[in-house]
């Protein structure tokens, strides 16, 4: 079965299941647990995942965080979990991981409630959890080129070196793509002034930036159209020459 396969049919467990699920010990083992399997790693081997890693802390004894996964007998990943019914934007589950992380070697840290994964790691600070992640993936909302990404942490072709590189493009490619979005459903007049000055000869006062904030707007969304249009279009014309070519094989 093919890895986005696996994903899929994953998703299609937590749909079944989340009502019922009501622990985060559930939630581990319903939905954690599959997710670790599918990225290939022996969730019943000890010395390559780990579950409740010592991860104390300066100061704090006893820290434990839900699973690590190891590499040569050293931390590379750690996974925080909560119940698939909590909220992942609480301070607190955070500020857990970041305790984690800055007291262990591993590399990236994992906060999950099962359903929604996110990814950090220390590209602002070395040794110091970044308060952003840089890569999230939904388990209820799967895309192909998500898949894609949350495959590189997969047993097989792990490697932290290669992965830190992507985080860091993962994680300006995310910010200007929410900028890009925010700029869509509402232009900012820095954002509609860099379009005015290419177009507009005029001096530009608030009045002009008040007018072309609607045009630009509405030349943005109507450029988006275009080009799924065009997409759609052309994968028609495939379709019909693909089915033609086949008709005139089958003819002749």
């Amino acid at each position: 079965m093919d890895f986005i396969d696996r994903i899929k049919q994953i998703s299609e467990q937590i749909s079944k299941l989340r009502e019922q699920i009501q622990t985060e010990e559930a939630t581990k083992n319903a939905f954690v647990m599959p997710l670790l399997s599918a990225l290939g790693y022996d969730v019943f081997n000890p010395t390559e995942v780990c579950p409740e890693y010592t991860a104390d802390a300066i100061g704090l004894k006893g820290e434990k965080v839900d699973y690590a996964i190891l590499v040569d007998g050293k931390p590379v990943i750690l996974f925080e979990c909560k119940w698939c019914g909590y909220e992942l934007d609480h301070p607190k589950h955070g500020s857990q991981l970041y305790r984690y992380l800055s007291s262990t070697d591993a590399v990236f840290g994992i906060l999950t409630n099962g359903i929604i994964y996110r990814f950090y790691t220390d590209l602002e600070k070395p040794n110091a959890m970044d308060s952003k992640p840089f890569f999230e993936f939904n388990m209820q909302d799967i895309q192909e080129s998500n898949v894609a990404e949350l495959k590189r942490f997969s047993k097989s072709v792990f490697n932290s070196n290669e992965l830190k590189s992507t985080a860091s493009n993962l994680m300006y490619t995310k910010e200007i793509k929410r900028i890009m979005s925010e700029q869509l459903l509402e232009p900012s007049p820095e954002f509609v002034k860099f379009f005015v000055s290419q177009v507009y000869s005029g001096k530009i006062m608030s009045g002009v930036i008040d007018k072309f904030t609607k045009i630009t707007k509405d030349s943005l969304n109507q450029l988006i159209s275009d080009r799924i249009t065009d997409t759609l279009r052309s994968v028609l014309e495939r379709e019909v020459e693909d089915r033609s070519e086949h008709i005139s094989r089958w003819a002749g």
